[in-house]
């Protein structure tokens, strides 16, 4: 008996996910809850285990490839799909064995494109030959190629809609760091906006339709790089909490994130963004907001600068503070006095 299995639905509010990975191949045995296949969701990657035991007759969905719910992935058990034969004469062969390993929609734009599937070598599971490699196939071959998949294509279309639909502003303003323990640098500034955001609660809002949602929480994103991608997990009741506490839960986020571990709800409903890249930072930023939220503060390369004091120029631990905001529900003069509040915490500290 065979059994199909689909993308499931994996909450809030998600509706498709991308093939990251494939743990299993055609043909393999598998007991259930063996590990199945790895979907990549905007928010996470999660591992899926097999819901039943069997073979592994077809996959049906190439790795890189964006699904909606309810897509059929893989067949366990029963005969393989007949358009995917398993062996053919010999005199047959190379022509059945290339319709096993191309959709009726590659088939299609290869055919569009002029390009020959015999001379496409296949890169989806089993040799399959996606639609990437076909348009490849028909470019000058001229480069590296890799398809924009994952965190990194999550990255670019989540980029991509912040820039076309929230009009950004930056502030900058210089800040003095010298009484701050810069290895609890993150957690401060944590710390310093959660205070000043419930003074501007503009900032700590969403726009949705004709409304602007005033949050009552503080769960504060932090901006982490790690070698897929920037990730933004989310440190929960920043307002409340101590800076040492903070700083616990932004060191395990991070170690989480870098590790690729971290799990979906640590992904979730940040109301506003932090983020410092140190000695990688440059001396400012101007960065992009995190959709749908209104406003994130930047944390430039702190260092020993020049200032004037009582007159006299000395050498003090300043940086620059940036903050870029949605124009449409945050206005300049607020967000000033937003960043130079922020500003004020952190010097007084």
């Amino acid at each position: 008996m065979a059994y199909e299995f689909k993308l499931p639905d994996l909450g809030e509010g998600l509706t498709e996910g991308e093939i990251s990975r494939w743990l299993v191949s055609e043909g393999q045995e598998i007991a259930e809850d063996d590990p199945l296949v790895e979907i990549q969701t905007d928010k996470t990657t999660v591992e899926i285990p097999s819901p039943a035991a069997g073979t592994v007759t077809s996959i049906l969905v190439d790795e890189g490839k964006i699904v909606p719910v309810g897509t059929v992935l893989v067949v366990i058990g029963g005969d393989p799909d007949g358009e995917r034969p398993r062996a053919a004469t010999k005199a047959a062969a190379p022509e059945l064995a290339t319709k096993a390993r191309v959709t009726p929609l590659v088939r299609k734009i290869a055919q569009e494109l002029g390009v020959d599937l015999g001379t496409v070598t296949g890169t989806g599971p089993q040799g399959r030959i996606t639609e990437e490699d076909v348009r490849a196939a028909a470019s000058p071959s001229e480069g590296r190629r890799e398809p924009l998949r994952g965190v990194r294509r999550a990255i670019a279309e989540h980029m991509t809609r912040a820039h076309r639909e929230v009009p950004a502003v930056t502030w900058v303003e210089e800040c003095d760091f010298s009484g701050l323990d810069l290895k609890q640098l993150v957690a401060t500034v944590l710390k310093a906006c959660a205070e000043t955001l419930r003074e501007f609660p503009e900032l700590n809002a969403r726009l949705e339709r004709d409304q602007i949602v005033y949050l009552d929480r503080y769960d504060l994103g932090v901006a982490v790089q790690t070698d897929d991608g920037l990730v933004v997990p989310v440190v929960r009741n920043c307002d409340t909490r101590s800076t040492e506490d903070l700083g616990a839960d932004v060191a395990r986020l991070a170690e989480s994130a870098r590790a690729g571990t971290l799990k979906p709800e640590e992904l979730r409903g940040s109301t506003f963004t932090v983020t410092s890249a140190g000695k990688l930072g440059g001396l400012m930023q101007t960065p992009i907001v995190n959709h749908p939220e209104v406003a994130i503060l930047s944390i430039g390369r702190i260092g020993p600068r020049p200032v004037v004091r009582d007159g006299e120029v000395i050498a003090a631990q300043t940086g620059y503070v940036s903050l870029t905001f949605d124009h449409r529900v945050v206005d300049g003069a607020r967000a000033a006095e937003f960043g130079l509040a922020v500003i004020r915490r952190l010097e007084q500290r």
